[in-house]
C-alpha cells in the first residue's frame, strides 16, 4: 500500500495560531456546587463579603474585658484592683451586662466583648484578691487582645475574584463567608482513546508487536492533573467503522477529543482520514516541525477541539502539553501556565535536526565549575539527555525537564547554557548521581542507600562517558568496566589525576543467544566464535563508550559481521534482540540472559568498580554507597542475582 504524506509541515507558532483561531476559547459555563467539592474547582463568579468577618468585636485571648482607662498606671508593684462582674463570657455567649468603671468580666478567647470594655487583660497577668476580684498587674492599651468586627473582612469587600483556582485557603474564605453553595466554571470534558491493532489493555496477555496501551493512562490522569474530567472510551482497532462511531460518541459526550495513534500517515493508519472527514472546518494541522512530535493532527468541529497525537508516549504527552493543556486552561477559566525554568549546560556537543524545533528530555546533575559568568560562584546544574527516543515510556517518569533547540540550530556545542522548563514544581536534587555502565547489581545498592535516607539517581552512558563526567564533576560516581589487555586487569589504568576506585563486584560477560540454537552448541567461546563469524548469525553491538563494546571489538577483531552497526544502550536491550529474533547474538552479563531465559556463553570475569573523586569520597552520601557495597545485605542479594564479590 502507498504511503500518503503530511499535507503542510506548520512551525509550532503557526500551527498554534491556526488551530486556536479556529477554536471557542471562552470558558466553559458556570455551574453551582457544594462547598465541600469546591477544592481545585475554578470560581465562575467574583465573591463579595455579605457580612463582616468577624461579625463582632471579640477577644484574642482568656483573660478579663476591661476599661483599658481602669488599668493605667497599674504594675507589677503597684496592681490595680477591679471587681468582677458575675457574667461569664464564652465563646457564643451574647453579653448582658456593661463593664462599668472599676470592673472587669470573664471573657475567654473567641468571646463577645461586653458593652462598656474597650480591651482584654490577659489572665497571666492577674492574681485573684481576697474579695473576689483581681488585682491587675500590667497596663492595656486601649483594642489590646481583640480583633474588631470588620477587621479580617468588610461587609461588601470583594475577597475572591472570578477565575481563582480554589486550594485549602480559598475553601476557608469562602467557609468563613458562609457560603454553602459556590458557582464554579464548570470542568472541560475530554474523550479519550487509542488506536491500533497493537494496542491492548493492561492487564491482557502480550503478544510479539504488541504493546500496552500506557497512552491512555497518562492522559487521563494528566487531564485531572489540569481539573478537567476525563472520559476514556478503551481502545479502538484500525477499523474506518469503529474509528467513526468512536469519535462521534467522543463528540457527542466530550467537549475535547483525543486520539493517540496513528498520525504518522503510514499506509494502515486511518485516524487522519476519518478525522478529515469532519467539517466546520474539520483538519487544520497535520504536521509540525516538532522533535518529537511532528505527525500531530489538529482538528476543529463547529469550534470543539479534535486532537490526533503521536502514539509514541514521549511524543505523545510533549504535544498534548503544546497543543491540547492551552487549550484546556482556557475551557477551564485558567490563565496560561507560567512554568519554572533553570538555566543549565550541555554536557557535550548536541545534534539536532535543523528546520525542527527539537525537544530533548534531561536529567539535572549538578555539578562544579561551570558557573556562569556573572553569576558568582554558584555553579550551574548539567541538563544531561535522557537519549531514550520518543517511544520510551519512562523518558517522562525519569526527567527533571526538558529544552528545546531552535530549529535553526543544527547543534548544542558542550558547555552551552539551555533553559530547562522543569517537569514538576518542586526540584530536589538526588544527593547522590552515579552515571556509567548499566547493571542490574547497581539498583541492589541504591536500595541499600536509600533505606538510610538518601536520594539518588543513575544515567546510563557508558563506562568511558562516566569516567568523564565524574572527572568533569557533572556525576559523583561512575560504574566503570573498563579492560586493560597489556595486564588483563580493570579500571585502574584509565583513572585520571585526582580520581579512585570505591571496589565493586565481578560480574560474567558471556555471548547471549537463544537456547537451542545449534550454532553457538559447545563450551569453547574461541570455536563458538569464529564459528558464528564464519557464518550468517546476526548480531547486536553495544554503544560507543559502554565498556562491553571494548570487549566485542577485541572478540571481534577486523571482522565486521551482520549486525555490527546496530548499537544497544543496555543489557538489556540486547537480550531482547535476541530473544525477539532481530538479532541471534550480542554480548550481556550472565543476570540478564538468565532473567530472559537465553542461552549463555562465558567469556570474561570482569569488575565494575565505581570511580570517583577523592575530594568527594567524604560526603555522606558517597560514604553511604560505599559502605552499603561493603554491607552483608547487599553481598548476599548480589551473590543471589548472579554476581560475585
Amino acid at each position: 500500500m502507498e504511503q500518503s504524506q503530511f499535507l503542510e509541515i506548520l512551525h509550532l507558532d503557526a500551527a498554534r495560531r491556526r488551530f486556536h483561531g479556529a477554536l471557542d476559547l471562552q470558558p466553559l459555563g458556570a455551574e453551582e456546587i457544594d462547598l465541600k467539592d469546591a477544592l481545585g474547582r475554578v470560581l465562575a463568579e467574583a465573591m463579595a463579603a455579605g457580612a463582616d468577618v468577624p461579625g463582632f468585636t471579640r477577644s484574642n485571648v482568656d483573660g478579663f474585658a476591661v476599661r483599658a482607662a481602669d488599668t493605667f498606671g497599674c504594675g507589677e508593684e503597684n496592681p490595680f484592683t477591679l471587681t468582677l462582674n458575675a457574667e461569664i463570657l464564652n465563646p457564643g455567649v451574647a453579653p448582658q451586662d456593661e463593664v462599668t468603671p472599676g470592673t472587669a468580666t470573664v471573657i475567654a478567647t473567641g468571646g463577645v466583648l461586653p458593652r462598656g470594655a474597650d480591651a482584654v487583660v490577659m489572665v497571666e497577668h492577674t492574681v485573684p484578691d481576697d474579695d473576689g476580684g483581681i488585682q491587675v498587674r500590667r497596663a492595656v492599651a486601649p483594642g489590646s487582645r481583640l480583633s474588631r468586627a470588620g477587621s479580617d473582612i468588610a461587609r461588601g469587600e470583594t475577597v475572591l475574584r472570578r477565575g481563582t483556582l480554589l486550594t485549602s485557603r480559598e475553601t476557608g474564605i469562602l467557609a468563613a463567608l458562609g457560603r454553602r453553595r459556590v458557582p464554579v466554571i464548570r470542568q472541560p470534558r475530554v474523550a479519550i482513546f487509542s488506536t491500533g491493532d497493537e494496542v491492548v489493555a493492561p492487564g491482557q496477555p502480550l503478544a510479539l508487536g504488541q504493546v500496552y496501551d500506557a497512552n491512555a493512562t497518562v492522559l487521563a490522569d494528566v487531564v485531572r492533573e489540569m481539573g478537567c474530567l476525563p472520559i476514556s472510551l478503551g481502545i479502538v482497532p484500525d477499523d474506518t467503522r469503529q474509528l467513526e462511531a468512536m469519535l462521534q460518541r467522543g463528540l457527542d459526550e466530550a467537549d475535547v477529543v483525543v486520539l493517540s495513534g496513528g498520525t504518522s500517515k503510514g499506509g494502515g493508519d486511518l485516524n487522519a482520514d476519518v478525522v478529515g472527514r469532519l467539517t466546520r472546518p474539520g483538519i487544520l494541522v497535520h504536521g509540525v516541525a516538532l522533535k518529537p512530535g511532528k505527525p500531530t493532527c489538529l482538528a476543529s468541529h463547529g469550534g470543539r477541539p479534535v486532537v490526533i497525537l503521536p502514539g509514541f508516549p514521549t511524543s505523545m504527552i510533549f504535544t498534548f502539553h503544546e497543543f491540547v493543556a492551552p487549550v484546556l486552561r482556557c475551557l477551564g477559566g485558567l490563565p496560561p501556565t507560567r512554568s519554572r525554568q533553570v538555566r543549565a549546560t550541555v554536557p557535550s556537543r548536541l545534534n539536532s535536526e535543523i528546520g525542527r524545533t527539537e525537544y530533548f528530555l534531561v536529567g539535572l546533575v549538578q555539578a562544579t565549575g561551570n558557573q556562569e559568568a556573572g553569576s558568582g560562584s554558584q555553579a550551574l546544574p548539567v541538563a544531561v539527555p535522557l537519549g531514550k527516543g520518543s517511544g520510551s515510556v519512562t523518558s517522562f517518569g525519569a526527567a527533571d525537564g526538558f529544552f528545546a533547540v531552535p530549529r535553526q540550530d543544527e547543534f548544542l556545542p558542550a558547555g552551552e547554557v539551555v533553559d530547562v522548563t522543569l517537569l514538576g514544581r518542586d526540584l530536589e536534587p538526588a544527593d547522590l548521581v552515579i552515571q556509567g555502565s548499566h547493571c542490574l547489581g547497581l539498583e541492589i545498592i541504591l536500595e541499600e542507600i536509600r533505606r538510610h535516607g538518601f536520594t539518588a539517581r543513575a544515567l546510563t552512558v557508558g563506562s568511558s562517558s562516566g569516567l568523564q563526567a565524574v572527572a568533569a564533576g557533572h556525576a559523583d560516581l561512575a560504574g566503570i568496566h573498563l579492560h586493560d589487555p597489556d595486564t588483563d586487569t580493570y579500571n585502574r589504568h584509565c583513572l585520571p589525576a585526582g580520581i579512585e576506585l570505591i571496589p565493586g563486584y565481578g560480574r560474567l560477560q558471556g555471548i547471549v543467544f537463544r537456547q537451542g540454537d545449534a550454532r553457538f552448541a559447545g563450551n569453547d567461546a574461541g570455536e563458538v566464535v569464529s564459528r558464528i563469524l564464519a557464518g550468517d548469525a546476526v548480531m547486536i553491538h553495544r554503544n560507543r563508550g559502554a565498556g562491553t563494546r571494548i570487549l566485542i571489538d577485541g572478540l571481534l577483531g577486523e571482522a565486521r559481521p551482520s549486525g555490527h552497526s546496530v548499537e544497544a544502550r543496555s543489557h538489556h536491550e540486547v537480550a531482547a534482540a535476541v530473544a525477539q529474533g532481530r538479532a541471534d547474538w550480542g554480548v550481556a552479563i550472565a543476570p540478564v540472559a538468565t532473567l530472559n531465559d537465553l542461552g549463555f556463553l562465558p567469556l570474561k570475569e570482569e569488575r565494575l568498580d565505581f570511580a570517583v573523586q577523592v575530594k568527594r569520597m567524604a560526603r555522606p552520601a558517597v560514604a553511604a554507597f560505599a559502605a552499603a557495597l561493603q554491607s552483608s545485605a547487599a553481598r548476599q542479594r548480589l551473590q543471589e542475582a548472579g554476581f560475585s564479590a
